[in-house]
């Protein structure tokens, strides 16, 4: 349990410990990659180094083995030692053996005259290093004749020279990687650059639902995938935002109306006394109204969430149509007709009032005397005729009817922001239905829904 206990907390440490910026990371990656490479590099030149020099000092002994191998005199039944002028110079640590025999030896050599028996008594060339005094290397020198010379050389210059080079290569080391950790951190944060730039223009971008694009701006080809996809989640903001922007106009629109009924009757009642009896027809008013209203935002809000309206029901067309057509404030002003045969839709009440309301409001704003309602059997489904006796529309508007926000002519004096054809479209299509503008009609203007029967 206590090595678990270690192994998470380091663990952890080492979490915490690592860098947490990409560019430190992959910063930290090349410097441990360079040290590593490095690693490996110091100790094979400092091997070969050492190799080198140990080779050095081996030629060493076997030129200073061979010059005194020409003071040894090997013809004669005995090995005789020739004397030269040069004696001290030779005789500087060389041993001289005839077999196992120890003709000449340095003076105060010691141990180390131990250490040349031994490699004499073993005979051919051989090389052996021994720590007598200090690093030391003896090879032997066998002679035709029977003799055998064996010479010594102070090791010390040569490990000092290999302690140099280690110590210089360390150094080296020790720049090229803080070298390395320099560079890689000014380039991958050069690179970097362009990601952040990006970064933060698609945060400025997508907070104004921008139009611009990275598809159009010339990027390396890793950058530019990263702008595709940057792209795509912009775009898709941007639609979030749009569907935002007409899901709140089609609520405010559709809930214009019932609001303004709440508003008529409580101005109505406020105006003078009333009697309890109109205080509860009222009421009842205002419940309507409200109740629409909690029909408005459920039918809109289950098609903003779905894209489909696929919530089951069939509604009775008249009844439906004929509770819509009530029109209280139009009273005396305007004839609302609904007729035609009993027939059964397959959409839910709430639906075919969303779908046919935005219609009938539209014919009530421009009629001049009369709007007629009539439901008929298609050869698919149920069809809604809503029709007025109005202007009609222009020739040239036909083609933006179903348009959000486009309005003939905004100054005509009406309200209205263009929301309520587009919704009833988009409702009834969504339902697998249909609203389309009877161009050919005359005077005035028709609109005809189709659903599907129940």
């Amino acid at each position: 349990m206590s090595g678990v206990l270690r192994r998470w907390r380091a663990t952890a440490l080492l979490r915490r410990a690592a860098p947490r910026t990409l560019r430190g990371r992959l910063s930290l990656v090349a410097l441990v990659t360079a040290a590593l490479l490095m690693l490996v590099l110091t100790v094979a030149f400092n091997a070969v180094a050492g190799h080198r020099l140990q080779h050095q000092a081996d030629d060493e002994l076997r030129t200073r083995a061979a010059a005194v191998a020409t003071t040894i005199d090997t013809s004669g039944p005995t090995v005789r030692v020739l004397e030269t002028s040069h004696d001290d110079l030779l005789d500087a640590d060389v041993w001289i053996y005839s077999g196992r025999r120890l003709l000449e030896a340095p003076p105060a050599s010691g141990s180390l005259t131990r250490v040349a028996d031994a490699l004499a008594g073993r005979g051919g060339q051989r090389c052996v290093t021994a720590d007598v005094h200090g690093p030391l290397r003896l090879c032997s020198h066998p002679i035709p004749g029977g003799a055998t010379v064996v010479t010594a050389l102070d090791l010390s210059p040569y490990r000092s020279s290999a302690d140099t080079l280690l110590l210089g290569s360390l150094a080296l080391d020790a720049v090229m990687l803080a070298c390395t950790y320099v560079l890689t951190r000014l380039a991958v944060g050069r690179a970097l650059r362009p990601v952040r730039t990006m970064t933060d223009q698609a945060g400025q971008w997508s907070a104004v639902a921008s139009g611009e694009r990275f598809g159009s701006m010339r990027h390396p080809a890793e950058l530019a995938r990263l702008g595709a996809s940057l792209d795509a989640i912009l775009d898709r903001i941007r639609t979030l935002l749009r569907h935002e922007r007409q899901l709140t106009g089609e609520l405010s629109h559709e809930l214009r109306t019932p609001l303004s009924r709440i508003i008529a009757e409580l101005d109505w009642w406020r105006a003078r006394p009333r009697t309890a009896d109109q205080t509860d027809a009222s009421h009842q008013v205002i419940a309507e109204a409200a109740e629409s209203m909690r029909t408005i935002c459920d039918t809109l809000l289950a098609d903003a969430r779905d894209g489909t309206l696929t919530a089951p029901g069939t509604a009775e067309t008249l009844p439906t149509l004929r509770r819509l057509a009530e029109v209280p404030y139009l009273e005396g002003y305007l004839t609302v007709t609904v007729d035609g045969p009993s027939l059964v839709a397959g959409v839910p009440p709430a639906l075919l009032e969303r779908i046919v309301s935005p219609l009938l409001a539209n014919a009530c704003r421009y009629a001049r005397s009369t709007v007629a309602v009539r439901v008929h059997r298609t050869s698919d489904g149920v069809g809604v005729d809503v029709t007025d006796d109005g202007p009609g529309v222009p020739p040239a508007f036909a083609g933006l009817l179903f348009e959000p926000g486009r309005r003939a002519d905004p100054d005509d004096g009406h309200g209205g922001a263009g929301l309520g054809l587009p919704l009833a479209r988009r409702l009834a299509r969504s339902a697998g239905g249909e609203v389309a503008y009877d161009a050919g009609h005359t005077p005035g203007a028709r609109f005809v829904v189709t659903l599907p029967a129940g």
